[in-house]
C-alpha cells in the first residue's frame, strides 16, 4: 500500500492528508493463485497489470484514507471473484427440425398474403 495526496474536493485539508491509496499486488509471485486465475486475470484486467506483473488499483473517491484503503481491497477481492472459475464453453446448438418447418410454413404464409395483394396474380 501506498498512500498519496488526492486531488479533488477537500478544501484547505486536501494539502494536508495523503488519503489516496494505490494498492500494489504482486501477481506472479503471489502462491494465492492457481496458475490459470493468474492467466484469467492477466487476460481480463490487463489495464491494471503493469509491465513487470504488479497489479496496480488506485482509489481516492473518498477524503478518507480508511474508506479508500477499503475500497481497494474490495475491488480487488471482486475483480478476483470475477476470474476464479473459467467460462463456460459454448455448445454448438442447432435448430429443431420442426422449428424449421414452422419457419419455413410462416415464410410462405406470409409470401402468399402478399402475391394475393398485387393486382395481378
Amino acid at each position: 500500500m501506498s498512500y498519496a495526496r488526492s486531488s479533488g474536493a477537500g478544501g484547505q485539508n486536501v494539502n494536508k492528508v495523503n488519503s489516496k491509496v494505490t494498492l500494489t499486488w504482486n501477481i506472479i509471485d503471489s502462491p494465492s493463485c492457481q496458475d490459470a486465475v493468474k492467466e484469467r486475470f492477466r487476460t481480463k484486467f490487463k489495464q491494471f497489470v503493469l509491465d513487470n506483473g504488479l497489479v496496480q488499483i488506485s482509489c481516492q473517491e473518498s477524503r478518507s484514507q480508511k474508506v479508500n484503503l477499503d475500497t481497494c481491497i474490495e475491488r480487488l477481492h471482486s475483480m478476483l471473484n470475477q476470474v476464479r472459475f473459467p467460462p463456460k464453453a459454448r455448445k454448438a446448438t442447432k435448430p429443431k427440425r420442426s422449428a424449421i418447418l414452422k419457419r419455413l410454413e410462416s415464410k410462405k404464409l406470409e409470401g402468399e398474403k402478399k402475391r394475393l395483394r398485387s393486382k395481378h396474380f
